[in-house]
């Protein structure tokens, strides 16, 4: 399956990420097939620089069936080159990890008081019948 996702490149703790059609199977740095264009995530959002794409290309492979990642689709979407992707909800993203571990483990213990309730119900309810 032809992806269009990003590519890294650049130096360490500078990213910089060709955006290329590749086959799924190969590596994410490794071969691809046609390179579509750039990001750049460390300048402002503002600049013209942050992004460049060949959009003639890239409408080519999407019409050859060549699906974007999620991330590729969201820069596709602001530079208008299709629809926004519907945002994802990951309300744990926000808390911390370690805090994010206590709060499993308390939900866990509340649960288990009520699973042996629902046990010692099932033998009664067979009792009556």
């Amino acid at each position: 399956m032809l992806k269009l996702r990003l590519s890294m490149g650049g130096t360490k703790k500078r990213p910089v990420y060709k955006i290329v059609v590749a086959d799924s199977r190969f590596a994410r740095d490794g071969r691809f097939i046609e390179k579509l264009g750039f990001f750049n995530p460390l300048l402002p959002k503002e600049k013209k620089e942050r992004v460049g794409l060949e959009e003639e290309r890239i409408k080519y492979w999407l019409s050859q069936g060549a699906q974007p990642t999620t991330r590729v689709a969201r820069i596709l979407g602001e530079n208008k080159m299709m629809e926004m992707p519907a945002k994802g909800n990951n309300p744990q993203k926000a808390i911390p990890k370690k805090d994010r571990k206590k709060e499993e483990a308390e939900e866990k213990k509340a649960e288990a008081p009520k699973a042996e309730e629902k046990k010692a119900e099932a033998p009664k309810a067979e009792e009556k019948k």
